[in-house]
């Protein structure tokens, strides 16, 4: 069950990820995969379309002139 930064302890019930007008009642339906509705989240990230790694590309390297080389 979700709990959505509210404390165990509090009375205060959980509010819905999904729906911000619903209380949470336990559907689950937090845990279904955005891309298969067949399947769990289990946290692949396909559905971030993030990249495993950054990259820049380096077109020129410009050096100062009169800077002895080591």
């Amino acid at each position: 069950m979700p709990n959505n930064g509210n404390n165990k302890d509090s009375k205060q019930p959980d509010v819905c990820i999904l729906d911000e007008d619903k209380l949470c009642d336990n559907c689950c339906n937090c845990f279904i995969c955005d891309l298969d509705s067949n399947k769990l989240c289990d946290n692949c990230a396909k559905c971030l379309d993030i990249s495993d790694y950054n990259a820049i590309q380096i077109t020129e390297i410009i050096e100062k002139e009169g800077k002895d080389k080591k």
